[in-house]
């Protein structure tokens, strides 16, 4: 199996106020599986949340972030809300890329503006909002007191 593309964009994440401000800050390009489409011909709704999560855990890791390595210090990183729009759907074997901005949204929550672009058009299929949490003790924690923030070029 092939490995994904990965595009770390350095500099351009926590640039402005807005999610939606051209700095990506991670890109991970990927390929519809067959498994992943159902009877209608296209990509099944539930599939993308894999795809979103699947980008964010690579951004972590082009970072050195290690989830092995926090759980075991008793310390998680864990979704409390996935907002999605659907705008276009990926058939079978379309290309795509998954791009990932990422803020610091208070003391708690961390904030990842993803959205998954059809190639080699450049058509959203969808765009996300995911808000996660840290956790520390299995308790909501600061997040500089489950990782070091400054690996995420958070503002």
């Amino acid at each position: 199996m092939r490995r994904p593309i990965v595009r770390q964009m350095p500099g351009s994440a926590g640039q402005g106020d807005k999610m939606n401000e051209p700095g990506i800050a991670f890109e991970l390009e990927m390929k519809v599986r067959d498994y992943e489409v159902d009877l209608q011909g296209i990509v099944n709704n539930a599939v993308y949340q894999h795809y979103l999560e699947h980008a964010r855990h690579e951004f972590l890791i082009s970072r050195d972030i290690d989830f092995a390595a926090l759980h075991a210090q008793g310390k998680d990183l864990v979704v409390a809300r996935i907002e999605i729009d659907y705008r276009s759907s990926l058939k079978s074997r379309d290309k795509f890329k998954v791009t990932l901005q990422v803020k610091k949204d208070g003391p708690l929550k961390v904030v990842f503006a993803q959205t998954v672009v059809r190639l080699p058009d450049n058509k959203v299929c969808i765009e996300a909002r995911v808000t996660g949490i840290c956790l520390k003790g299995g308790r909501p924690a600061r997040l500089e007191d489950v990782l070091d923030i400054r690996r995420l070029d958070l503002q």
